[in-house]
């Protein structure tokens, strides 16, 4: 069965995590996504540590089924010959600085000129205009902008979250929502476009809900005492007998009542809301602390109550649920000379293939690329003469 986005090129130029996730969605959609690598050592997240062999492993998670091409932007020759790509892919995804791409002399204009129908997507910190556009920044950083890092840890301080919510939530999936949206379009008008990602705003999408909540009663955000932050009894983190974590998530009355007549203590299903919900903390910390986390699991698994044991580590690897799904990938990597585990992308269309390939090394594929592309083996030997092709 072909897979969904099979014929599609995208020609991406991002590099360490938003951009390169959001091409992984695409690519394992079946996109012919080409990574286009600067010669002098590539994706910067090629070599951050710790390496699962020549590479390092977060290289490897983000760019299987993807090809890469080594070529050198700052030279007139690896300009042209992007712009030849570009003139026949169907989109090209860049995590640059605003303006970069036009100092280039391959911003949007440029490739518009060439392919009027390409797709351009901009993944940047802060968006393509506005005062914080030329702004260096990480996700920590978005996430404070955005308000999301104020919402987050206890009433005393804000805590840095344990995952790039900004990156990944606010940048690479408005990244693939854009660009199919785009590609869409395109099939019935023609037309390209320029799509304009903000990680900050991407991760101020994510407090819409709290927001209206706050909004509606007149009060800002109070960090730890809101509904799903903390603020509930029923709905939090508890400290299990040796010492491991489970999830109560019981915010239906129907849920909690089931919970507390499960445990012996109907009593309290009638006290959920009291204090603002926090009225029996106390005697739920007290319950579960009385049992195991894996007491717990299997409590969870007899009652439809809202209860999670809290898996660390790798202990997802071995959830009988996440399993069953195929959550998770073994890539056949012959030049690291093992499989290594993947997480798997969570768009799946039933009857897609496995990965097609692992992640490639630096300019592996650029010749390839270029003959198909139309470069007679004479323009390939003469770009890498000029030093603009490497690898």
């Amino acid at each position: 069965m072909a897979l969904p986005l099979a014929g599609v090129r995208i020609l991406d130029l991002t590099r360490l995590l938003p951009g390169p996730y959001a091409t992984l969605v695409l690519a394992d959609l079946g996109a012919d996504v080409v990574k286009v690598e600067d010669p002098q050592g590539g994706d910067w997240l090629r070599w951050m540590p710790p390496l699962a062999g020549e590479q390092s492993g977060a290289f490897h998670a983000l760019n299987r089924n993807k090809r890469s091409l080594a070529i050198d932007l700052r030279r007139a020759e690896g300009v042209e010959a992007f712009l030849r790509l570009a003139a026949r892919a169907d989109a090209v995804v860049e995590s640059f600085r605003p303006g970069v791409l036009d100092r280039l002399g391959v911003g949007y204009e440029a490739l518009r000129a060439r392919a009027p129908g390409l797709v351009l997507c901009s993944i940047s910190g802060y968006g393509q205009d506005g005062p914080y556009a030329g702004r260096a920044g990480h996700d920590l950083d978005y996430c404070a902008v955005s308000g999301v890092l104020a919402a987050n840890g206890p009433p005393d301080a804000p805590r840095p979250l344990g995952v790039q919510v900004a990156d990944v939530a606010g940048g690479a999936w408005p990244a693939v929502a854009g660009i199919l949206a785009a590609l869409v379009r395109r099939a019935s008008t023609g037309e390209g476009a320029h799509v304009d990602v903000s990680m900050t705003e991407g991760a101020l999408a994510l407090l819409a809900m709290p927001l209206g909540m706050a909004w509606a009663r007149g009060a800002p955000l109070a960090r730890g005492r809101e509904l799903l932050d903390g603020g509930a009894g029923c709905y939090g983190v508890y400290r299990t007998r040796d010492g491991r974590f489970v999830a109560l998530a019981a915010l239906e009355p129907r849920f909690f009542a089931a919970f507390c007549e499960a445990v012996g203590r109907p009593e309290l299903a009638s006290r959920q809301w009291d204090e603002g919900g926090a009225g029996a903390r106390a005697e739920l910390a007290a319950i579960f602390a009385a049992r195991t986390r894996d007491e717990w699991a299997a409590f969870a698994a007899a009652h439809d109550a809202c209860v999670a044991p809290v898996l660390e580590g790798d202990e997802p690897r071995a959830d009988p649920q996440l399993a069953a799904r195929g959550a998770f990938l073994e890539v056949d990597t012959p030049w690291e000379g093992r499989a290594l585990p993947a997480v798997a992308s969570p768009v799946r269309l039933r009857g897609e293939a496995a990965p097609r390939r692992p992640a490639p090394r630096l300019g592996e594929h650029g010749e390839a690329v270029l003959a198909e592309a139309g470069f007679s083996p004479a323009e390939i030997a003469a770009l890498r003469a000029s030093g603009a092709l490497g690898a």
